[in-house]
């Protein structure tokens, strides 16, 4: 590798406009990836962690839980832009509810939340660059939402791609966007930090920060767990959840032998030798479900003690400069997650909390079970459940919201459902009902569901 590729990165970094301290963490970064650091996790050097409390026996009187609502801002990661599911745009913006998006269902419960409490409660997203625009515009549709002296939004940083054999920044006058990469959610602190928003919230009176993704409904705001998260005195706290089947593959917490500290183990931190250990539910019971909370006040003093770079583990992700073209060159992305910040503070927490504040769209999949009378979106706009979620499993025909909505353009019911397997290019009719565990085979040719049909074991009827 070359001698000078830190430099370079670093001229590319700077040139693009990148805040300094981003720079600074990039570069601690980098020095590690260079020392042939990979930010792995040795099933030898972690225990399970167990004894994690339950939000559902949490003793929280009223008037703490309101106080510390009052005290509480909402962020939400919004940098994402649905690109898995051919979008290019902010995937917030998608339609899950009836006519409403991800943004609306949000800013519906932060405002129901105010009503409810009396609390300020800011709403501000942690955008990109690509997703900023289209975001600020469909808020104005919301003109009590923003907090007199606060922004609506901060913009996460960015950093270059690095050729995987020699660790200079990449090269691709095909689609230079491409040379480019966020850093990951754990850039977070670094954009709050960079940005002055993190000095603002804390000069208008807030010192505490529930964190999510924008496409987890689930994560409405919670004024017991606020109230839970002051009385606890702890700098750093994650929500987390029973792992089930469906989560072996997902990043989990677990506590590390030498020092007893809880950190979080992502899968591209995990060793192929520890992969069946760690995807063993039984053993390491609790998955990350990417809800935080943070006292401010904690997180600017590490800050001010790191000159703005917390010492967070390094996650090397491997791929290719163009997602969509496997011969493009093989890069190293830099990336870190907010999840991990776990470790560095002193007496940071876990509460576990039931699968209902943990509903994240990834893919049509879920967007179908989002959008299906399973859920029902009460009066505060909170998602609840009203059966327990079916496993669906579209073929190819659907994987982009395009697709996806031109077969399904009335969303069938699956109450009644324990799953649905559909393969082939069947298009659905309206009220269609889907029970037992349902099958859709592939017919060799375009196909439609007719209007009032019913989809189980055997197929239609």
């Amino acid at each position: 590798m070359t001698a000078d590729g830190l430099a370079q990165a670093q001229r590319t970094m700077t040139d693009g406009g990148v805040h300094p301290t981003a720079i600074a963490v990039f570069s601690r970064f980098y020095g590690l990836l260079e020392s042939g650091e990979t930010g792995v996790i040795a099933e030898d050097d972690v225990e399970p962690l167990t004894d994690v409390p339950h939000l559902a026996e949490l003793d929280v009187d009223e008037a703490t839980a309101r106080d510390a609502l009052a005290a509480t801002v909402v962020v939400k990661l919004n940098g994402g832009l649905g690109t898995s599911m051919g979008m290019d745009r902010a995937k917030s913006l998608l339609r899950v509810r009836d006519d409403s998006s991800f943004l609306d269902v949000i800013a519906g419960q932060v405002l129901a939340a105010r009503a409810a409490t009396g609390a300020r409660l800011p709403l501000v997203l942690m955008n990109s660059f690509r997703t900023r625009g289209d975001t600020i515009a469909a808020l104005a549709g919301y003109p009590d939402l923003a907090v007199d002296g606060l922004p609506l939004d901060f913009v996460q940083n960015r950093e270059p791609k690095l050729r995987a054999d020699d660790l200079t920044p990449v090269r691709w006058p095909a689609d230079p966007d491409l040379e480019w990469c966020p850093p990951g959610h754990g850039d977070l602190y670094t954009a709050l930090h960079a940005s002055g928003v993190l000095e603002a919230l804390l000069a208008a009176g807030f010192r505490y920060a529930s964190v999510s993704n924008s496409d987890n409904l689930g994560a409405a705001p919670d004024a017991r767990i606020a109230g839970w998260f002051a009385a606890s005195g702890a700098p750093f706290a994650a929500e987390v959840a029973r792992r089930t089947p469906a989560d072996r593959k997902g990043g989990h917490l677990v506590v590390r032998r030498s020092d007893s500290r809880i950190v979080l183990r992502e899968s591209a931190q995990t060793r192929s030798e520890d992969v069946d250990a760690a995807t063993d539910i039984e053993r390491h019971r609790f998955f990350n479900t990417n809800n935080l909370w943070l006292d401010l006040r904690a997180l600017a003093d590490e800050l001010e003690r790191t000159d703005g770079v917390l010492e967070l583990p390094l996650i090397r992700n491997e791929k290719t400069v163009d997602p969509s073209d496997k011969t493009s060159p093989k890069v190293i992305q830099i990336e870190s997650a907010m999840g991990a910040a776990i470790e560095v503070f002193d007496g940071a927490a876990v509460l576990e909390v039931d699968r209902s504040r943990f509903l994240p769209v990834k893919t049509t999949n879920d967007l179908l079970v989002l959008r299906s009378d399973v859920y029902r979106l009460e009066d505060d706009h909170r998602l609840t459940a009203r059966v327990e979620a079916p496993f669906v499993d579209l073929d190819e025909h659907y994987t982009t919201i395009a697709a996806f909505d031109a077969r399904l353009p009335v969303t069938p019911s699956l109450a009644e459902a324990a799953s649905l397997r559909v393969r082939g290019d069947w298009t659905f009719g309206s009220d269609v009902v889907v029970t037992g565990e349902a099958v859709l085979d592939d017919p060799g040719e375009p196909s439609r569901v007719p209007d009032g049909a019913t989809v189980g074991p055997a197929g239609i009827s």
